[in-house]
Formats: C-alpha cells, structure tokens, sequence
C-alpha cells in the first residue's frame, strides 16, 4: 500500500485499471478468537473461530451487531456505529471496556487489543490500543494486521440520502485502504471551523485570514486528491469485471466537486492557489452563510445503475440494496488490490433481504474475495446456503454458542 501523504502522488485520476490487473493474490487474515469484557451487552465473552465465513442469529437485541461492531473498532474511526467510546461501554460495568482479538497470517499469530480504560478523580477516560500486549498510539498501526469493510442497514438510504452521507462512505472507502485519510479529514474540518470563527469576527486581521484559508487550501487539496484518487481507481476495478448478468449489479461512480475537479486538471501547488483564491474572493458569501460554500467539503459522490444506466437515486428499494452490496464488493476487492490483505467483512441484516438465489450468489462472492466474512441476522435459515464449512452461532442473553448446520 502506498503511505506517500503528498498530494502531488494522486494527482490526475487517469486509467488505474492496468495498476490493479497484476496485483498478487491477497494475503489472508483471519480472526481466531474474539474476547470482550464489558462491552456494549456482554460481561464476558471468549468466542473461537475456525471458518472463512461465520453467521451470528438470534433474536432482536440480543447482541449480534454488538459483536460484529467490536470488531470493527479495528479500523481507524469510531466503529460501524460511529459511537461514542463511553456508549460502548456496559451498563452496570466498571465504565470502560476490552476488546481482543487474535488474528492469524501466514506469519502466525497476532493479538489486537482496544479498549476504554475507566477515568478516575486525575484522569479522565482514555482509549488504549495494543498489539501483542505493546502500547501502540494509536487505531491507525491495526491496518497492518487486519482491513475491514462494512455494510449495515443504517447505509441502506445511501443513494437517496444527503451528499454528507455518500461523503462519509467515501471517506470510509478512502480510509480502507488509506490509514491517513482520516486525519487529514479531520484537519481539515478544524481549519474550516477556524475560517469560519475569523469570518465571524469583524475586524480579524487580514494576514490571519491569509494564513486560515492557506492551511483550508492545503489540507482540502489533499483531502479532495486522496478521495478522487480513490474513486478514480474504483471505478475501473470496477468496469474491468463488471457482469452486466449479475444479482449485485455494478455502479458506475464519479466524485463531483469544484476543488475535484482542480485536483484533477491541475499539480496540487496549482491547485491549491486556486482554492485559495476561491476562498479570498468569496470571504463575504460565506461569512453571510457561516460555512465556506466551496470545498471539499460539499463534494458528493455520484452513482449510477450501471445496466440501467439510472440514477441510483431513482432505483426501487430494492435496486438500491443489491446495487449497494455490489458497492461494497467492489470495495473489499479494491482493498484487496491495493493493501495486499483481502479485508475482513462485516455484513449487518444482510442476508433476510435477498430471495434464496440471490442469498446463495452472495455467499459465492464472499467466498470469492478470500477474506473472513462475518454476518448477522434473525433467521438461521437464512444462511442455509453457506458453504459446508461455515459456522453458525446463536446470540442469546449476552453469550454466544455454535450451532450444528444441516445437511
């Protein structure tokens, strides 16, 4: 995977489809353990794993997305949820909570560790992160051992939802496969606010504002490449194996923006001088609005049906899950191609939306991208078309326990 941060590596999106074609097979990674201590609703859990593909049922409430959201803590951000660390932590516990796993490679065996340590009178509650029982600074260093890609129902109004909810996945996508992205995001909405605060300010000096909207240029240059560099690279994984006969039809997806643009068409010192003088020329729109109206911050990621070749938008329901699904397959095989580590993928309520045929192609792609897949859903049934060595686990009262498969 590429760690170079300067936005000149990701100018112009280009034909990436050559640069994914001769990619190796993807390294394996699996979880072989999972151990939590006062997470969410279990006290306690030590659960082995053997299986490439492993569903977890049982009723509403009882813990099935509470596990699959601990793994997710091992990726940069807040999780699947997108919670706050102390919600994560049990009602009636000691204020914090552990999540451990143990991950097998080729290289043998790791462990991953995280967590909320409780604050006290001195110090207020912090999370910790470890690799094999080594202090590590911080989520970012778990993206050598373990990638993950996610769909949950919450994603299900994607297409037709708000521009800040399709940036929000892209940024996820970036984030697979760029553990620095999430940083760079961040900075960048602290320098916006920081514009934002000088423009309310009548009489901020000039040179203040010069050097506010120069930090905004930088890191929005930078911010816009890496998603546009992303989505470039996406899109012609994409058209190189799309199957116009598939259940999970392919998407054709463009990054629509002003500074995207820029970052294409132009080096990114060039670009960067244009949105800042974008930001100097508009200073009394935005001051009027109290947000910069230009940026990468207002970028939206547009996706089309591709065998329909119709808005997303406008698809039935059910369109929109399968045409999503095909989203995030594509996304796995992207992370795949370009981190060398076929990633770990999390499916929420997955299976009870598809029609059986449907539910048997989706066990076939999983199978396909080389990863461990763990699902969830209410009906055991659902998951009767897995692959023979799958495993099945019942969630019921905080505890967990394997299921013997039929046939």
């Amino acid at each position: 995977m590429r760690q170079d941060k300067n936005p000149d590596h990701f100018h112009g999106s280009g034909n990436h489809e050559n640069d994914l074609d001769d990619s190796p097979d993807p390294a394996f990674r699996r979880v072989r353990r999972v151990v939590l201590g006062d997470f969410r609703s279990y006290a306690a859990l030590d659960l082995r794993v053997d299986a490439q593909m492993a569903a977890l049922t049982g009723d509403n409430g009882a813990g099935k997305t509470n596990l699959i959201e601990a793994l997710s803590l091992f990726s940069p951000g807040r999780g699947l949820r997108r919670a706050e660390l102390g919600d994560m932590a049990r009602n009636g516990g000691r204020g914090g909570f552990a999540v451990s796993l143990e991950i097998e490679s080729a290289d043998g065996l790791a462990q991953l560790g995280t967590g909320l340590e409780p604050g006290d009178g001195y110090a207020p509650a912090a999370r910790k992160c470890r690799i094999d029982r080594a202090p590590i600074g911080s989520p970012r260093a778990f993206a050598d051992h373990l990638r993950l890609v996610w769909l949950t129902p919450a994603m299900d109004g994607l297409f037709a939802g708000s521009a800040g909810e399709r940036r929000r996945f892209l940024d996820r996508v970036v984030l697979s496969v760029d553990a620095d992205h999430g940083a760079r995001v961040s900075s960048l909405e602290r320098a916006l606010r920081n514009r934002n605060r000088l423009l309310e300010e009548r009489w901020s000096d000039a040179a203040w504002l010069d050097a506010a909207e120069r930090e905004v240029a930088e890191l929005g240059v930078a911010v816009a490449a890496a998603r546009s560099e992303t989505v470039a690279r996406l899109a012609a994984l994409i058209a190189a194996g799309r199957d116009a006969a598939s259940p999970f039809p392919f998407a054709e997806v463009e990054l629509l923006g002003d500074v995207e643009r820029l970052v294409v068409d132009r080096p990114a010192l060039d670009a960067e001088e244009a949105f800042r003088g974008w930001l100097r020329d508009n200073r009394a729109r935005d001051a009027a609005a109290g947000r910069a109206l230009i940026g990468p911050q207002t970028a939206d990621l547009h996706v089309r049906h591709g065998p329909k070749q119709v808005e997303a938008a406008l698809c039935s329901t059910g369109e929109q899950k399968a045409l999503l699904v095909g989203l995030v397959l594509a996304q796995a095989r992207l992370v795949a191609a370009m981190s060398g580590v076929a990633p770990l993928v999390l499916l929420d309520e997955i299976a009870a939306h598809f029609d059986p045929s449907r539910r048997a192609a989706l066990f076939a792609a999983l199978t396909e991208l080389g990863g461990q897949v763990w699902m969830t859903g209410a009906d055991p049934s659902a998951f009767s078309a897995m692959p023979s060595e799958a495993q099945v686990f019942e969630v019921a009262g905080a505890g967990v326990r394997p299921l013997a498969r039929k046939g």
